[in-house]
């Protein structure tokens, strides 16, 4: 009897840790059909960033450098905090749709070249919101950079495609710059 007890206090002890485990009767995860997701779509945007090193209020410092032991031509080391606007054109008066939000790195001991972790951040029509992120190399003085848009939120989940940076303008007195970048992105 004692043999019985012990084995039915032993399987309502494991039932009730199997309930513990999955308080709402599933499992942690499960398998989707993506056609719960919507049509996919392919969306190009064209915007300006606007990187201000310079003035009274910046809205690209820098945060780390190498130590002054170290220093290079390409600025290796160096790491600067973002806060860019985005402009449907090339001047700062234009429309104002987001900002350009991250980092970039002098990631090269060779040639002037960022590591880029950015989101773009838009405040402005049905994007309102939504954020794409970029994650990649942008070499400073090639005529066309090429970045990976690597996901985004809001209507950007699932966000994948490619992001081209070229120079618009820059002034090299102020180290102020503002860079037209081409965003092509597959997105629900």
């Amino acid at each position: 009897m004692a043999a019985k007890a012990s084995l039915l206090l032993l399987l309502l002890s494991l039932s009730l840790a199997i309930s513990l485990a999955k308080p709402d009767g599933r499992r942690f995860s499960r398998t989707l059909r993506p056609q719960k997701l919507g049509k996919e779509k392919l969306s190009h945007f064209r915007i300006y960033f606007h990187d201000i090193v310079s003035g009274r209020n910046p809205t690209a410092v820098r945060v780390a450098q190498a130590a002054t032991t170290n220093v290079s031509r390409t600025a290796f080391g160096m790491v600067t905090m973002m806060d860019n606007p985005l402009t449907v054109g090339p001047r700062l008066s234009s429309k104002l749709v987001g900002r350009a939000q991250g980092i970039y790195a002098s990631a090269s001991q060779t040639e002037l070249s960022f590591l880029m972790v950015l989101n773009f951040a838009f405040t402005e029509g049905k994007y309102n919101g939504s954020n794409l992120s970029v994650l990649g190399r942008n070499n400073v003085f090639s005529g066309v950079r090429e970045m990976p848009v690597v996901g985004g939120s809001g209507l950007f989940r699932f966000a994948r495609g490619y992001a081209r940076a070229t120079t618009h303008e820059v002034n090299f007195n102020t180290g102020d710059a503002v860079v037209k970048y081409n965003v092509y992105v597959f997105h629900y």
